[in-house]
């Protein structure tokens, strides 16, 4: 029984080094939780809910084998190595390229004239929410940017230079 709690220790520690080293991992959950959020205003039957949440979830996983195999060529090269750098662009264009389709798809599902209208009028018509989504893309912003930690390190560095 302790190595099945180990391993799912060993994988969630895994996710969270994804998270707080790679910048492009939190803007996948950014991008993810905005596109769950903003589905609830469209009537997505089961079937387009189960594709939406699949590539959500395929995408972050890509990016999770991605920094796998990032580490992986740091471990074995100390210095530039031409063939580690194909390796890491390679891995990074299947993510990119896996976003280009799920962003197509995306497209397909969401861009309705009707349903973005009624999403905007939603929100003009409560501030009080749309002051919340506008809080919502700030803290996602710095959230991408500096990642989890990044607040605390922000934090350390201005109470150093007192």
């Amino acid at each position: 029984m302790k190595r099945q709690i180990n391993s799912f220790k060993f994988a969630f520690r895994g996710i969270w080094f994804t998270i707080k080293n790679e910048s492009h991992m939190r803007f996948h959950m950014v991008a993810g939780f905005y596109v769950i959020l903003f589905s609830f205003f469209y009537n997505f039957s089961k079937a387009e809910w189960a594709v939406i949440l699949m590539l959500i979830a395929s995408i972050m996983t890509a990016e999770i084998f991605n920094t796998c195999l990032e580490q992986l060529c740091n471990l074995n090269t100390q210095s530039y190595d031409p063939i580690a750098r194909i390796a890491k662009d390679v891995a990074a264009g299947a993510v990119l390229a896996f976003t280009f389709v799920a962003v197509t798809i995306a497209y397909l599902f969401y861009f309705d004239l009707n349903s973005i209208n009624y999403i905007v009028q939603f929100f003009l018509q409560r501030p009080a929410l749309l002051v919340l989504l506008v809080l919502s893309f700030i803290l996602s912003a710095l959230f991408v940017g500096f990642g989890p930690m990044g607040a605390k390190r922000i934090y350390h560095k201005i109470k150093s230079k007192k």
